[in-house]
């Protein structure tokens, strides 16, 4: 049986990644967990007539039942990016938001894989990493920031700029889950090259899809559905690994000795994930001089992410 449990279900990625997930063959149980409206958008996914069974929790009375007996859980809980907002204003609220539900997991369901969306990814996955740590449940093997984002706008832009087949380009994004921390290695692509004029505007496409989807929305929301998706294809991936058991090939934001040399303890790159976790921090390869330029640039921003979301979790213990 395996149970996956959606933190803040009834919002814009809550909704459609529950949808997602209820017609995945293998989750037997999906739990919906939000402040309000769950146990509605659970009543309307109960009525597909796929397998997994789905229950809703309303409120943090119901948290706790949420959890228990999880063997993966997400979050995309929070609030959404406005226009105007950059991923440091959306700190100030979804700090204490991840915290309250990182809590909950080390309470629940401490040896859960933990799926981070809430942004700023940057920083709330060290916040998570520090509340676990508290509880002495923390596992950096299992603890995961969401940038799958990252990587299937850059295999659908490069996609559409070289008249690729999408569907099995791959394309590996390091660094962090923001902006300018965003790299993605399009020196690596096997048998592609491009100009420099395309290089510069395929990775601004790449780092800021998301002002441009605030903004095409004329700030009436964010880049939900995607996201859904995005995050959906990781949760497969880890699916495939612990039901599976195979070992799968992703990108994401984890505790990490790839940049530790410049000080960074938290960084996105390609792993190989088992049924137990990460298992394989795969190296970055050699680097073009553009994308060397843009990691030297992304470190003491990472840097300053990560120790924001360390220093919260330290003074809230005061």
């Amino acid at each position: 049986m395996v149970k996956v449990a959606i933190l803040g279900a009834a919002g814009g990625i809550g909704q459609s990644i529950s949808l997602i997930l209820k017609k995945h063959p293998l989750v037997d149980e999906l739990a919906l967990y939000d402040i309000v409206n769950a146990p509605g958008v659970a009543t309307d996914l109960s009525h597909i007539n796929t397998k997994a069974k789905v229950t809703g929790y309303n409120g943090v009375k119901e948290l706790d039942a949420a959890l228990v007996g999880c063997d993966v859980v997400v979050v995309p809980a929070g609030v959404p990016r406005k226009p105007g907002m950059t991923r440091d204003d959306l700190f100030k609220i979804n700090a204490g938001i991840v915290k309250g539900l990182a809590t909950a997991i080390a309470k629940n369901c401490p040896k859960a894989f933990t799926c981070i969306i809430s942004n700023p990814v940057n920083s709330t996955v060290p916040i998570c990493a520090e509340v676990f740590k508290t509880y002495g449940c923390y596992n950096p093997k299992k603890l995961y920031g969401v940038t799958t984002l990252d990587v299937v706008r850059a295999n659908t832009f490069v996609s559409e700029c070289k008249g690729l087949d999408v569907t099995k380009t791959n394309i590996t994004v390091i660094g962090g889950h923001s902006g300018t921390t965003i790299i993605p290695l399009l020196s690596q692509i096997p048998g592609v090259t491009f100009t420099e004029s395309q290089i510069k505007s395929l990775t601004q496409h790449i780092q800021f899809g998301g002002d441009e989807v605030v903004k095409a929305k004329n700030g009436k929301g964010s880049a939900t559905l995607s996201m859904a998706y995005a995050g959906a294809r990781f949760v497969d991936k880890l699916l495939q690994a612990i039901v599976l058991n195979k070992t799968v090939t992703a990108c994401s934001y984890v505790e990490s000795p790839i940049a530790k040399a410049d000080g960074i303890r938290f960084f996105s790159s390609a792993l190989k994930i088992d049924r137990n976790g990460v298992q394989e921090y795969i190296p970055l390869g050699k680097l073009s001089e553009f994308e060397q330029n843009l990691y030297n640039e992304c470190i003491p921003q990472l840097k300053t992410n990560i120790e924001k979301g360390v220093n919260f979790v330290a003074q809230s213990k005061l």
